[in-house]
């Protein structure tokens, strides 16, 4: 199983691989999770345009994501998607329309794979930043709050995906915004 939090081109570059001189899916055999909602956005055939990238997703979506699309490996879902007893997508709009992060539940431990509504680390004790990618930058920040807000009260590590090397971080509340209680960082081998 793939899964793709939305449709940014960094995120979706390597669901497809050149062989026979077209693009096809890297992995022949999964299934690749993908929001509705950023595949009819980032679809240039539905003429959207991008008010931060303008048509500089195309590319990426036609060599990306519809070579997938077209083997039939593609599941769009909305609102949430249910992978398993552990594992659930929610939508985490703002910064693509579609946005989504990666909840994990696993017995008392609680995992949010925030992807994209953090960017950067300060956004844990300023989460009213945004990254200047985001298409709805006010959405991203409600969006944010309420995922850290999520992690902080149920005591989930937030592992995002664009801070690197540092592994995780616990939150908790801090008045309106939030403190970091400890890193939980991945050990180099």
């Amino acid at each position: 199983m793939v899964v793709n939090t939305h449709l940014h081109m960094d995120h979706t570059g390597l669901s497809t691989r050149i062989k026979d001189g077209r693009w096809v899916p890297t992995f022949p055999n999964a299934t690749y999770l993908m929001p509705k909602i950023d595949f009819d956005f980032w679809n240039p055939a539905n003429g959207q345009v991008s008010a931060v990238l303008g048509q500089g997703n195309d590319g990426s979506f036609i060599g990306s994501v519809e070579p997938v699309r077209q083997s039939g490996q593609t599941v769009l879902w909305q609102d949430s998607h249910t992978i398993d007893s552990s594992l659930r997508l929610e939508r985490a709009p703002g910064h693509t329309p579609g946005s989504s992060v990666l909840m994990l539940h696993s017995g008392s431990d609680r995992v949010v794979f925030a992807s994209d509504t953090v960017h950067v680390p300060v956004q844990f004790l300023e989460p009213d930043y945004s990254s200047c990618l985001c298409e709805d930058p006010a959405i991203a920040t409600a969006t944010c709050l309420q995922i850290l807000g999520w992690a902080a009260d149920n005591g989930a590590l937030v592992m995002p995906a664009h801070v690197g090397g540092t592994g995780g971080v616990e939150l908790i509340r801090d008045g309106t915004k939030f403190a970091i209680k400890q890193w939980a960082p991945f050990d180099r081998i």
